[in-house]
C-alpha cells in the first residue's frame, strides 16, 4: 500500500506551500508544527512568524 506524497509547491513570488501536517525543524534545532491543510512556509524573511508565511513580502497601499 502506498501512501500519497507530501505535495511542496514552489511559487514565483511567494512562500513555499506544503499540503498536509508538517513539521519544520529550524537551524537552532526547535521543531514547529503546522496542522493545517495548506502551510505557507516563508522564503523572504520578512515574516513575523518564522518559519511560516505572514504576507509581510506584499507592498502594503492605503486606500483613501
Amino acid at each position: 500500500m502506498s501512501a500519497e506524497p507530501t505535495r511542496v509547491r514552489m511559487t514565483d513570488d511567494g512562500p513555499v506551500l506544503v499540503t498536509g501536517p508538517v513539521e519544520v525543524e529550524l537551524p537552532d534545532g526547535t521543531r514547529v508544527t503546522s496542522r493545517r491543510p495548506v502551510t505557507a512556509l516563508c522564503t523572504c524573511r520578512r515574516t513575523r512568524r518564522p518559519p511560516f508565511c505572514d504576507t509581510s513580502r506584499r507592498t502594503r497601499v492605503r486606500q483613501e
